[in-house]
């Protein structure tokens, strides 16, 4: 199974297809596609460049992501690393 991703053009933030491939910003909200579906999606939301940036699909096991690119999307799907650090310093 799969789901639609992309980063949003007016802002950056991470997005994914959802209902109707109306762009939504949680992956619980986004759209578990098979491939067929999935392909079709992504067509669909690569022809809207005025929102989806990018778009590309990515494997998941109940909205989790799952398969090669697992890493990289938990990290997406958590939202902005900026900001997450330890104030602090070096020295």
């Amino acid at each position: 199974m799969k789901i639609v991703t992309a980063n949003r053009l007016s802002d950056g933030r991470v997005i994914y297809a959802g209902v109707d491939n109306q762009p939504v910003e949680h992956i619980d909200q986004a759209s578990v596609l098979d491939d067929t579906a999935a392909e079709v999606v992504l067509a669909d939301v690569a022809g809207r460049p005025d929102v989806f940036v990018n778009p590309y699909l990515f494997e998941v096991q109940d909205h989790a992501p799952s398969g090669r690119d697992r890493l990289k999307e938990r990290i997406r799907s958590a939202g902005p690393t900026v900001g997450h650090s330890v104030a602090g310093g070096v020295g």
